[in-house]
């Protein structure tokens, strides 16, 4: 018989090992914790935040990668919140480089079961978006400005936005940025794990939240930057997750 999974404050969510390294950086390990067992080249360390144990995953790039990995720990631990981290490419009009963008719910980007009555994005079987927790959401709000604001030497001026967040197995670029805003109006920004994470964390009845530095933009407008690097931007991410679960 499988021993039950211990119980953890929370279990953070990344795809690459840069957005894994502020986590890392800011949090000193729990050198007695078991081992968490995942398939792949998917590494989870078990660190702590004053006093609890967090568990941060990386899962590796995309929503097979993150569904699997994270099914695989959910047998180990049981958090008390899951949170998908790291970066994010920026979708809604107001959103710049170097924001931070947290989600109310998440959908798919490139699902497209309409002809049978689905709405778009929605996978049959599955409801159309998948929403974050209240309380996390609520905290988001409270904290999220301060904490991103104090995260690097160069986000005094950046935002937090809190809208709709997207996630598809397809980069959303210039060439197809239109037609994602038309089915999508209310998206704040898309990545390639976040709706995978939420749908996992859905099925464990678990708290879930993602909260993503945004290093790129879908369809820049004339004069906006469109770029930084994975690690300011994941830097930024990590420091208003932190600030949401101390």
């Amino acid at each position: 018989m499988s021993p039950s999974p211990r119980p953890v404050t929370a279990l953070v969510v990344v795809a690459m090992q840069e957005e894994a390294e502020p986590f890392l950086h800011a949090l000193p390990g729990r050198a007695h914790a078991p081992a968490v067992e995942l398939p792949g080249p998917a590494q989870a360390w078990s660190l702590d935040l004053d006093g609890r144990e967090v568990v941060l995953l990386r899962c590796g790039v995309g929503l097979v990668a993150a569904a699997s990995a994270l099914a695989s720990a959910l047998a180990q631990v049981a958090p008390g919140a899951i949170v998908s981290a790291g970066t994010t490419g920026g979708l809604g009009r107001t959103v710049e480089v170097g924001d931070v963008c947290a989600c109310t719910e998440a959908a798919y980007n490139d699902v497209d079961a309409t002809a049978f009555g689905y709405a778009p994005g929605q996978t049959p079987g599955q409801p159309a978006v998948f929403p974050a927790d209240a309380a996390l959401v609520a905290r988001v709000r409270e904290v999220g400005g301060a904490a991103l604001r104090a995260a690097t030497a160069t986000s005094g001026a950046s935002r937090v936005h809190v809208g709709q967040m997207l996630a598809g197995g397809s980069f959303v670029t210039a060439a197809n940025v239109g037609a994602t805003r038309s089915l999508f109006p209310q998206a704040v920004s898309t990545d390639m794990e976040t709706t995978a994470v939420a749908q996992v964390a859905r099925a464990h009845a678990t708290p879930f939240l993602s909260v993503r530095g945004v290093s790129d933009l879908c369809g820049p407008e004339a004069g906006q930057d469109f770029h930084i690097g994975a690690d300011e931007a994941a830097a930024r991410s990590a420091a208003v997750v932190l600030a949401v679960l101390r």
